[in-house]
């Protein structure tokens, strides 16, 4: 079959059709690809809003927790420094004095006691949790194997120690009263010792 000119120029035609067609598409598919960016780099710019604003909120939330736990810490002591006037006379143990958040510095570091109870004899150091653990025993045991140091003026006296919770936590009672502690916790609207009457306290 003999190949005219029209035929030629018909191909050309349809030649530089198909390329303004794959011109189009290929404007098509950019201008496509572009949206998916912008609409990408718009999505990246509200998580990262967001990432900013939960990171506020969690701040806010944290630091408000932590007010709420230090007037909890407070309300618990307010609790538990007027009843070791008659709870420890109870245990033959006379009260003259009790002291709230007492702090002592010495060589760089801070002693801080919770409530001290003291009479002529006794010095009474009561560490006080919301919720006492384990740990919160293990750190008023180092206190009071530090607590001569930071208080000379009580090297006379006979040195005990006692932990009290309102929420007391799986063993931290049995731990402690086997280190010699008293344990104090909420009984109804009252705080109450927990050891028994055979308990003997540890002199530290």
């Amino acid at each position: 079959m003999t190949t005219t000119a029209d035929d030629v120029w018909k191909l050309l035609a349809e030649l530089a059709e198909a390329q303004k067609e794959t011109e189009r598409c290929f404007q098509e598919t950019e201008r496509r690809f572009q949206e998916t960016e912008r609409r990408f780099q718009e999505t990246e710019r509200i998580l990262k809003e967001q990432s900013l604003k939960t990171d506020r909120q969690i701040t806010r939330v944290s630091q408000e927790i932590g007010n709420l736990g230090g007037k909890w810490g407070r309300f618990v002591e307010n609790m538990v420094a007027p009843a070791c006037e008659t709870l420890f006379l109870n245990r033959q143990i006379p009260v003259h004095q009790v002291s709230q958040r007492v702090r002592k510095r010495l060589d760089g570091k801070t002693l801080e006691i919770d409530v001290l109870v003291t009479n002529e004899n006794h010095v009474l150091v009561v560490e006080v949790k919301s919720s006492l653990s384990v740990d919160d025993v293990k750190e008023l045991i180092k206190n009071l194997t530090e607590f001569r140091q930071f208080f000379p003026e009580y090297n006379q006296k006979q040195l005990y120690g006692a932990v009290a919770g309102i929420e007391i936590e799986e063993g931290a009672d049995k731990y402690a009263y086997r280190q010699g502690l008293f344990v104090l916790a909420q009984r109804g609207e009252n705080v109450a010792i927990l050891n028994d009457t055979e308990f003997q306290p540890k002199t530290w």
